[in-house]
């Protein structure tokens, strides 16, 4: 019954369909088709009737294909297998990007005893590469490697506004002050300030600034040569006519795009800048020493000659013996014409020798790792990065063996000086620009306290202390030589036992210095910082946060927040 229905529905289906197909032709036409397949189709819907199918065959077939079903549907996933593995291109285990970073190594500063060993000397640092690197990895959800924290960059990062000189004796001022240790409260820490004096912006000297542009293909990303661009384009804002602006490009090989400009024809710099394209490998050897050729052609007599390298370190071509590249450098200081490198990128970055480069160009490096550090570098501080005031820094403390035991120099790893260094005018050191800031933070554990942790010495001489220096911790000396002179000049000062029990009786500088101090040796592994910790950090820095009007100690709270979170452990519900 239920087939004889199945056919009436079907033939009723195909007679409506057909009717529907008539619609389109001549009335008379449709007419006569109409009445014909009626007849026909109605003969045919009678028969279907008449001649119902078999219902014992019906279901005879339908087992054959319940039984044929299995086999069926077996090979039609089979074969759709088949075909679907054929069209999947063959996975291939991803590679890890390799990452070509380089940083010297560095050895942390350790404790030394004052009967053995009296004197520290070191030379000034003003770099602030480390620091900026820093915020990119923790921004990027990384901890930083421990060899690229240097602690004198971070805590250099920032300036202090120690009170500028108050004569014009000496470039700049010394302060110096003593308090408790934040992370050890058996310890005392030494805190070194110098502030050199400000060049307003209408009295800055003419400066000669030759552009050296990495333009090879490992410039090509955003955070690269475009950025270097945006970032220069910055720094013309600044200049004025008496400037001379040069830009000497260097991949394969080096060119002059840019003959010596005046700094007030920006249209003409910014269109020279507007062709830079990357592409080709480094030769970063040749492009110096072109760059140094310039600097010397234009060069401005009782002005700023300096070359600016702006690179990621990738040197791969040319004289890439590092050694010869320095030799070069040195040979250009001695006449004059110092070195600024400022790095870009990320992946082939090669930090230890953009560091070593500026400090044997007597210039300063700083890592550019967004717009709102090269205005930092290139604007806000612009006199301090080009206007050198004091050339061949040094520091010497002496320390009263009477009253300190121990002392440690918190970072200046790599600047350190034998203590027959600092009376030699040959031995080359730091130089501080206009306004700069420098800091240095020494921890001491005086006599007989619980903060010692050497081994007394059995044999220690004894040593006579006048009265009149009782109260001296230590003697602070300071040798620097004005920039057009090569015979230094002598500054002294007595750092004298302060009754400071409490950190909040010390200054702003003090605990913001200590707190970059902490975080910073708390990136290397926290040697020497006992319990103090990252939340430790960010309460004594927001202690001493002040006017901060560009925000970087905002900036510093947020990083070492961030620090806090990634070196936390991750715990998994079980």
């Amino acid at each position: 019954m239920k087939s004889r229905q199945l056919s009436l529905t079907l033939a009723a289906a195909l007679l409506s369909g057909l009717l529907a197909a008539c619609g389109s032709a001549p009335e008379a036409e449709r007419d006569r088709i109409t009445d014909t397949s009626v007849k026909r189709h109605q003969q045919t819907l009678n028969e279907a009737v008449q001649s119902p199918v078999p219902v014992q065959s019906m279901q005879q077939e339908q087992a054959e294909m319940a039984s044929q079903a299995p086999a069926r549907l077996s090979l039609t996933r089979e074969a759709y297998t088949k075909q679907k593995i054929a069209a999947l291109p063959q996975l291939q285990r991803p590679t890890a990007e390799v990452d070509r970073e380089r940083y010297g190594e560095l050895a942390e500063n350790g404790i030394h005893s004052v009967a053995e060993s009296p004197v520290s000397t070191f030379s000034v640092d003003v770099d602030s590469g480390a620091y900026a690197l820093v915020r990119r990895f923790l921004n990027q959800g990384r901890m930083p490697p421990r060899d690229l924290v240097r602690a004198e960059e971070l805590i250099n990062y920032f300036n202090y506004h120690y009170p500028y000189p108050h004569s014009g004796q000496h470039p700049f001022s010394l302060t110096t002050e003593v308090g408790p240790t934040p992370w050890n409260r058996d310890t005392r820490l030494v805190h070194i300030g110098i502030q050199g004096v400000a060049t307003a912006a209408d009295l800055r000297p003419a400066a000669n600034l030759v552009f050296l542009v990495d333009v090879s293909g490992s410039m090509s990303d955003q955070n690269k040569l475009p950025l270097l661009k945006s970032a220069f384009k910055l720094l013309l804002q600044q200049l004025t006519g008496e400037d001379r602006v040069t830009l000497v490009v260097y991949a394969g090989a080096s060119g002059v795009v840019l003959e010596p400009t005046a700094g007030d024809q920006r249209g003409k710099i910014v269109s020279a800048l507007a062709q830079l394209e990357a592409g080709g490998s480094t030769h970063g050897s040749a492009g110096i020493q072109l760059a140094y050729e310039m600097a010397e052609q234009a060069h401005i007599e009782g002005g700023i000659n300096r070359v600016i390298l702006a690179t990621d370190g990738d040197f791969n071509v040319g004289t890439v013996n590092h050694r010869r590249l320095v030799e070069m450098i040195e040979q250009q200081r001695q006449r004059g014409i110092s070195l600024t490198t400022l790095g870009f990128g990320q992946g082939n970055y090669n930090d230890h020798l953009m560091e070593q480069l500026a400090d044997k160009g007597n210039g300063n490096y700083a890592y550019i790792d967004n717009i709102n550090e090269a205005r930092k570098v290139l604007v806000e501080e612009l006199s301090a990065t080009l206007e050198t005031i004091a050339k061949d820094v040094k520091i010497e403390v002496e320390w009263n063996p009477a009253l300190v035991a121990e002392y440690r120099l918190i970072g200046y790893e790599n600047r350190l000086l034998a203590a027959e260094d600092f009376n030699n005018d040959k031995v080359d050191a730091g130089d501080i620009g206009a306004g700069h800031t420098v800091t240095a933070l020494y921890e001491i554990a005086l006599h007989e306290s619980e903060g010692q942790r050497l081994s007394p010495r059995r044999y220690r001489s004894a040593t006579a202390t006048s009265h009149q220096k009782a109260g001296e911790l230590a003697f602070l000396r300071l040798r620097y030589k004005q920039p057009d002179q090569d015979r230094s000049q002598l500054i002294t000062q007595p750092i004298l036992l302060s009754d400071r029990e409490q950190l909040s009786t010390t200054s702003e500088a003090y605990r913001f210095s200590a707190a970059v101090a902490g975080f910073a040796q708390l990136l290397r592994g926290g040697r020497y910082t006992e319990a103090f910790d990252f939340d430790d950090a960010v309460e004594l820095a927001n202690t001493a946060r002040g006017k901060d009007r560009f925000g970087y100690r905002g900036e510093f709270i947020r990083l070492v927040r961030l620090a806090s979170s990634l070196a936390a452990p991750l715990t998994l519900n079980e």
